[in-house]
């Protein structure tokens, strides 16, 4: 099964899939990329796995087993746990295919995080995040930072944001799949909050920018000890 550890502090992780949904419904299914990503915007991070098994005649061997196998989508609920809801994205999404890499983006600008899935001796596969009943509704702030001490595209930057007292925190990194890499932008979930109460940037030269609020639905562009140099509205081009 996939392993989700819990990070317990004083280096000590738990693996929590044994008594969890993720490890019960993963128990025959062979992934590959995989990511915790914020699907529906709601501020907590779900998990999304391509499968595909590596032995095309698997099933003479073990029958309950097969080559092409559906991916995982799993709904984080709070509290440690999470939900499967990959049967209600769709036929072509659950449909079985031999996954491999796959990495994540915004790539109609309307602040909701799509999905590219490549499959071995097949096609890469596009899916667009079309939100559908009360996720719908929820909103986004995206953050794309400008290193100007440290790297020019901040890795390894730390990102807290603050709405009505919760905190989220990110750090921005490259590879973030099984031969994938996603794109270098920030996103940050926020229900149905309309705005960020505060942003901090924690640099990896060692900057620290405290930064006000700001509105919902847009990408921020914050460049090194500079603040806020651009926003960009979700919708426009």
């Amino acid at each position: 099964m996939v392993s989700l550890y819990h990070n317990e502090g004083k280096g000590l992780f738990v693996d929590e899939a044994p008594r969890s949904e993720i490890g019960r419904a993963s128990l025959l299914t062979l992934g590959f990329g995989c990511f915790f990503f914020d699907y529906d915007l709601d501020g907590w991070p779900d998990v999304f796995i391509a499968n595909g098994h590596i032995d095309a005649d698997i099933q003479k061997v073990q029958a309950n087993v097969t080559y092409a196998m559906a991916p995982h989508l799993f709904r984080n609920v709070g509290k440690g746990k999470f939900v499967e809801v990959t049967n209600s994205m769709g036929a072509a999404f659950a449909s079985p295919r031999v996954g491999r890499g796959a990495a994540y983006a915004d790539i109609n600008n309307d602040g909701r995080l799509d999905l590219l899935l490549s499959a071995n001796g097949g096609p890469v596969y596009l899916f667009r995040n079309e939100a559908q009943g009360p996720a719908a509704s929820n909103r986004s702030l995206r953050i794309k930072l400008i290193g100007t001490k440290c790297n020019r595209d901040g890795i390894g930057a730390v990102v807290k944001l603050t709405a009505d007292g919760d905190t989220q925190t990110k750090t921005l990194h490259s590879g973030s799949s099984y031969l994938s890499a996603s794109e270098l932008v920030l996103t940050f979930g926020l229900g149905q909050r309309d705005k960020a109460d505060s942003i901090e940037v924690r640099w990896p030269s060692g900057q620290l920018d405290r930064l006000p609020g700001a509105a919902a639905g847009a990408t921020l562009s914050i460049t090194e000890a500079k603040g806020i140099t651009a926003t960009r509205r979700f919708g426009s081009r």
